[in-house]
């Protein structure tokens, strides 16, 4: 972007998010586009938004597309409805979609664990009509312990994200200290600790919380890190978000993570969305 520094970038790690980036190209062609544009990882929303057991054929395929590119896989969703679209999440919702999101558990972890995957993001869940909270609560619990020792047997950790309300008037979690208090629950009820925050700095502005507050509070229960501009939900550069600082303030407080770029492109194609960022850097 024009006039916007990024002087730190090279002590950074990103890693480029294909639900949100280079939609314009079929899924399959996606990593190698990533590729293209210099980056060397790359995370995904679970990609089949209508199948949480997709055929072993189409599992095989994104395989390949992502080995081939010689990119990595960092990050992925576990099933979460439409998304996008309506839906935030399944795993709090009772009858089918918590069926399917449990489904989706051995599924989304066998899938993450072939490619080396080491994050596997839950989505929470919209508050549903006419269901008591406390009945969503504890599903959601159960659902995400489960969730949990399957990352747990392949290694990986389980990442609990905040949305923001304006966005997301339906889901619960809609703050750090609400995210982070059931990552507190799930450790407390496997034991297992591998329940981590993912920071997202454009959802958590959104929702006006202080950053660097949130930042020195919470930077050690944090597994992720996602970044977009705001307003808009664009690059870097393109709103007001001091992201540059926030990232430094990140480091210092000893999150030495990915940041995956997960960002509209704007009117442009994806591969023109990364001007902020020095080549040398990605």
């Amino acid at each position: 972007m024009p006039g916007f520094e990024w002087s730190t970038a090279a002590d950074q790690r990103f890693n480029v998010n294909l639900s949100i980036l280079f939609t314009e190209l079929p899924l399959l062609e996606r990593p190698a586009a990533a590729a293209a544009a210099g980056f060397t990882a790359v995370e995904l929303w679970w990609p089949w938004i209508d199948s949480p057991t997709p055929a072993r054929s189409e599992l095989d395929a994104l395989k390949k597309a992502i080995e081939d590119a010689g990119v990595r896989l960092t990050g992925l969703n576990f099933y979460a409805g439409q998304l996008p679209g309506p839906d935030r999440g399944a795993l709090s919702l009772p009858g089918e979609e918590s069926e399917k999101f449990r489904a989706n558990i051995d599924v989304a972890a066998d899938f993450a664990a072939s490619l080396g995957c080491t994050a596997l993001n839950a989505l929470y869940g919209n508050r549903v009509e006419g269901v008591d909270p406390a009945e969503q609560d504890a599903l959601a619990l159960e659902n995400l312990a489960l969730a949990a020792r399957a990352a747990d047997r392949i290694g990986a950790i389980l990442l609990i994200e905040a949305l923001n309300k304006p966005e997301s008037p339906l889901y619960p979690l809609v703050s750090a200290p609400a995210a982070v208090e059931v990552v507190d629950k799930v450790n407390a009820t496997t034991g297992l600790g591998n329940a981590k925050f993912l920071m997202d700095l454009y959802h958590l502005s959104m929702n006006g919380e202080d950053l660097p507050a949130v930042i020195d509070a919470y930077a050690a229960k944090t597994g992720h890190v996602q970044i977009a501009d705001n307003p808009g939900r664009g690059a870097p550069g393109t709103g007001s978000l001091p992201l540059e600082e926030l990232l430094g303030r990140l480091r210092k407080a000893g999150y030495d993570g990915w940041v995956g770029l997960e960002y509209k492109p704007g009117d442009r194609p994806s591969a023109e969305a990364f001007d902020w960022l020095p080549r040398a850097a990605r």
